[in-house]
């Protein structure tokens, strides 16, 4: 019953917002007190996870989220998005800026913190998104969803990477080599097939395209920063320094984790709150000194606003996942889904795909759907006739399927790319879907090829 009261409190968040347009807050709130008082949680404990829910996401990324977007903001009023996305499509053009975005972001940034990347490449994707054409925006924002995402649960030192190899025992060189040929592959082929979707009248921009005042705002400085004359505009290599050093403090501090280094300062370094700190310090001293006191402390008012709208349904999304986490769901998957000794390699890999999946779908989280499912298959690990490795890349494949409401990252995703819900489900949602559909066959025959 209780994956029944999940499917149903998703499934009423999604009603509530798209057919009555009751705000995501609201319906999110109503959702987790439905699945608690239904799933048996309690009353007052169903209250007390909400509560804690919100307490723990803003723990986790609310700082993230703060100086990623407030650093966003500067680099934006500094004219430095513009030109950089000048300077790809001089380079390669505005047909495949979309497939470099997604390949670049699998490959060379593989996501350890994905609300890092996304509070970093949103703007991004929305200052090219005129130059690639009318739908611009939605292909862009699905190669982002690509890129990140993919990269996230295939490519060494993607969090979900780390976390699948390390519970399945899984060699960090072994999971990074079928890593890149599953994960660059996965990202092209998912945003040259949502460009075919999008192509045949996928997006509707009357209703999936929803600019809110923070981002209107937001887009004013930059304009009015462009006015500023070339000599009070920083260089774009210096201005992007502010990206790129916090970007290589994180990406550090995951390799040497990985390698199993141990230093304290080294750990102080590349702590993603601190790093993106450091960033935001870089920026704001370079904006001070380029633009002046006033169209800088703009730029951080607009920065600012747009923070207060994020964190507060990010948050309120991570209180269903927080009621969600409180139920027995876990336990019910791994009751239904048992691993047979000598199954086939197709019934393996889809079976530890679907366990991933449904978690995903439940639970809201690529890395907790992934632990959880390598924790229901690894007992049985041994006895199925399918390498680790290829069962491991399964479950990342199952993990990402089809992201929605339940995740603080669908939030942020509408709100920094300024996509309204039924947007986001088409652009972050379907895409995910669509990568996970995509990664499965190449996925399978490995399952052939790799020897046990």
């Amino acid at each position: 019953m209780i994956i029944l009261h999940a499917s149903i409190a998703i499934l009423g968040v999604l009603l509530l917002i798209i057919a009555l347009k009751v705000e995501p807050v609201i319906a999110l709130v109503l959702g987790s007190l439905y699945l608690g008082i239904a799933g048996g949680v309690g009353l007052p404990e169903t209250v007390q996870a909400i509560a804690t829910g919100f307490g723990e996401i803003m723990a986790e990324v609310g700082l993230l989220i703060a100086f990623g977007v407030l650093l966003g903001a500067l680099l934006h009023s500094m004219g430095a998005l513009q030109k950089l996305v000048a300077l790809l499509l001089r380079v390669l053009g505005a047909r495949r800026l979309p497939y470099a975005m997604a390949a670049a972001l699998t490959t060379l940034f593989p996501s350890i913190y994905v609300d890092v990347q996304l509070v970093l490449a949103a703007p991004l994707a929305r200052s090219a998104a005129p130059s690639v054409g009318s739908r611009g925006l939605p292909q862009l924002s699905g190669a982002l969803t690509a890129g990140i995402l993919v990269g996230y649960v295939f490519v060494v030192p993607g969090l979900g990477t780390l976390s699948i190899a390390g519970l399945l025992g899984i060699p960090l060189g072994t999971m990074l080599v079928f890593g890149l040929i599953v994960g660059p592959a996965t990202a092209v082929i998912t945003t040259f097939l949502f460009g075919l979707v999008l192509k045949r009248g996928f997006w509707k921009p009357e209703t999936d395209e929803h600019e809110t005042q923070a981002l209107r705002d937001s887009e004013r400085a930059a304009e009015q920063a462009d006015g500023d004359t070339q000599v009070r505009t920083p260089p774009l290599g210096v201005s992007l320094m502010a990206v790129i050093v916090p970007l290589l403090l994180i990406a550090t501090g995951a390799i040497t984790d990985a390698a199993g280094v141990e230093n304290t300062f080294i750990d102080f370094l590349s702590d993603p709150v601190f790093a993106l700190f450091l960033g935001l310090v870089g920026a704001y001293v370079l904006a001070r000194r380029t633009l002046g006191r006033e169209r800088t402390d703009d730029a951080i008012g607009s920065g600012l606003n747009t923070t207060g709208q994020i964190l507060v349904i990010t948050g309120v999304g991570g209180s269903l996942g927080a009621v969600i986490g409180a139920t027995t769901l876990d336990q019910r998957l791994g009751d239904l889904f048992s691993a047979q000794s000598g199954a086939s390699v197709v019934f393996t890999l889809l079976l530890a795909w679907l366990v991933a999946a449904l978690l995903h779908f439940a639970i809201g989280s690529i890395s907790v759907a992934a632990i959880a499912a390598a924790g229901i298959l690894e007992p049985v690990l041994s006895t199925l006739d399918v390498a680790p490795v290829v069962v491991g890349l399964a479950i990342g494949a199952g993990a990402l399927f089809a992201l929605q409401v339940n995740s603080n990252f669908f939030w942020m995703f509408q709100s920094l790319l300024g996509v309204s819900t039924k947007g986001a489900l088409k652009a972050l949602t379907f895409v995910t879907a669509l990568a996970s559909v995509v990664a499965l066959p190449i996925i399978i025959v490995l399952g052939f090829l790799v020897p046990v």
